[in-house]
C-alpha cells in the first residue's frame, strides 16, 4: 500500500474544540517505509482483525431494522485483511453483534465467511496464508442472541434459556469450520447470581466444545450491559474467577481476549495465564506496548483496531518476523493515536471509524452501518479521524478519500 501526498489537496475540516483548521494532506512519515503485503505467513505473533460488515446501502438501515447485508462488499473486506495475512473475527462486537446486526443475519454471516475461508485456502488465493487452517483464518462469536436480556426471567429459567442459546450457537460457528469465541453475554449478566452461575456455565460450554475456544472479556466501556461480567463488579475478584474457569479447563482453551482497555491489568492476566493459553490483547489503545511485549513474554492480538491499520499491523508484524522488532514497535505506535481517538468515549461507537475509514478507501460505497450505528460521531470526529489516518498513512487513494470527505461535510452544511 503506498499512500501518496495529494499535492496542493486542502480541506476546511471542523475541529474537536468548535473552531475549523486548514488541513493539507501529507502522507505517512518516510522513515516508517511503505506497508506491504506478506508473501509469507506471518508467524512472530497469531491475530485476528475484528471485521465490520457493510450493509445494502439502500437498505433501511434505521434502529431496529432486520440487517440487510451487502455479501459482496462484507466478504471483500475479509479477502481484504486476509492478503495481508490476518486472521478475522467474525460476527463480534465490531460487526455490530447485539448492536444492529440481527441473529438470523449473524448466522448467515458466520456460514458465509466461514465458507469463504475454506475456498481460499483451497485455492491458494494469498501467499500469506500458505501453511493455514480454516480456524487460523476465521473466529467466530457464539452469543446468546436469541435471548432479550430486557425479558429474561431471572433465576433458573434465565440460566437454562442462556445455556440454550449458548449452545445452539456454539453448534452453528463448529459446523461451519471457525474457531470459536465465546463471547461475553448481557442476558448472562442479568440473570447470573454471582460467579458459580459463570463458572459452572462456561465449564459445560467448553466440555461440549468439540476444540479449543477463545474466552472473551468485554470491558463496560464497550458494553454498559456487561457490568459485573464473572460475578463481580471489583476487576480484581472477577480475574480471580476468570482464572480459575481457565485453569480448570485449559486443555479447551485456545486463549482470551480481553478488552479492558488497562495495560497493567492484562500483563498481569497474561503472566498468571496456564501454559499454552494466549492473551489474544484486545485493547485498542495500549495495543502497541501489549503486542511488542518484554523479555518474558508478549500478548498476541483480536483486535478492532486492526481492521482500520490492517496494512500498518500487516506491515510491523512483518518486521518483527525479520527481527526487526524497534520498526515493528515504531510502525505500531504510528498509529496509536487513530487507535485512541476511533475508540475514544463513547467507545461503543468504535464501530463507526472503522466503517469510515472502509468508506474513505473505496471498500464500501456509501458510509452506512447497519441500525443507523453510522450516525454514532460528529462531523468533527469523523475530520479528525480523516486526518489520523492520513498521517499514519492509511489512506490508501488520498484523492479518492479526500473527494469523500468533502461530500461528508457538504452534506453536513460545512
Amino acid at each position: 500500500m503506498t499512500a501518496q501526498t495529494v499535492t496542493g489537496q486542502t480541506l476546511t475540516l471542523p475541529t474537536l474544540e468548535g473552531g475549523s483548521i486548514e488541513y493539507t494532506l501529507q502522507g505517512k512519515d518516510p522513515i516508517l517505509g511503505e506497508f506491504t503485503r506478506p508473501t509469507k505467513p506471518i508467524t512472530s505473533r497469531k491475530v485476528y482483525a475484528a471485521a465490520h460488515v457493510v450493509p445494502v446501502m439502500n437498505a433501511d438501515n434505521t434502529p431496529g431494522a432486520p440487517a440487510q447485508l451487502d455479501w459482496e462488499a462484507t466478504l471483500a473486506y475479509r479477502h481484504e485483511l486476509w492478503s495481508y495475512g490476518l486472521g478475522v473475527a467474525d460476527a463480534m462486537d465490531t460487526a455490530q453483534r447485539g448492536m444492529g446486526l440481527d441473529y438470523e443475519a449473524t448466522k448467515e454471516l458466520i456460514r458465509r465467511s466461514a465458507a469463504e475461508a475454506a475456498a481460499v485456502l483451497e485455492a491458494k488465493t494469498y501467499p500469506a496464508l500458505e501453511g493455514r487452517t480454516v480456524r487460523d483464518l476465521i473466529a467466530c462469536g457464539a452469543g446468546t442472541d436469541q435471548v432479550d436480556p430486557a425479558t429474561v426471567e431471572q433465576g433458573q429459567p434465565g440460566l437454562a434459556a442462556v445455556r440454550a442459546a449458548y449452545l445452539e450457537q456454539l453448534e452453528v460457528v463448529e459446523t461451519s469450520g471457525a474457531k470459536v469465541i465465546l463471547m461475553a453475554s448481557r442476558a448472562l449478566a442479568k440473570v447470573a447470581s454471582g460467579a458459580e452461575d459463570y463458572l459452572s456455565l462456561y465449564s459445560e460450554l467448553l466440555s461440549t466444545a468439540s476444540q479449543p475456544v477463545i474466552l472473551h472479556w468485554l470491558g463496560t466501556m464497550f458494553d454498559p450491559a456487561l457490568a459485573g461480567y464473572w460475578g463481580s463488579d471489583d476487576v480484581a475478584e472477577a480475574t480471580e474467577t476468570f482464572l480459575t474457569l481457565i485453569r480448570e479447563n485449559a486443555e479447551k482453551v485456545d486463549g482470551v481476549k480481553v478488552s479492558l482497555l488497562d495495560a497493567e491489568h492484562e500483563k498481569q492476566l497474561r503472566a498468571a495465564l496456564p501454559e499454552g493459553v494466549r492473551l489474544y490483547t484486545g485493547d485498542d489503545f495500549n495495543y502497541p506496548e501489549l503486542i511488542h511485549g518484554d523479555d518474558t513474554a508478549y500478548s498476541d492480538a483480536l483486535l478492532g483496531i486492526f481492521a482500520a491499520i490492517y496494512p500498518a499491523a500487516s506491515t510491523a508484524l512483518q518486521a518483527y518476523d525479520d527481527g526487526d522488532a524497534a520498526r515493528g514497535r515504531a510502525i505500531l505506535d504510528s498509529t496509536r493515536e487513530l487507535g485512541k481517538h476511533i475508540f475514544s468515549a463513547p467507545t461503543f461507537y468504535y464501530k463507526t471509524g472503522i466503517a469510515f475509514l472502509s468508506w474513505l478507501n473505496g471498500h464500501q460505497t456509501g458510509f452506512q452501518l447497519v441500525g443507523g450505528l453510522h450516525s454514532g460521531r460528529s462531523l468533527a470526529h469523523l475530520a479528525h479521524t480523516f486526518v489520523l489516518a492520513d498521517q499514519a498513512g492509511l489512506l490508501r487513494d488520498p484523492q479518492l478519500a479526500t473527494e469523500r470527505m468533502g461530500l461528508l461535510l457538504k452534506a453536513g452544511g460545512l
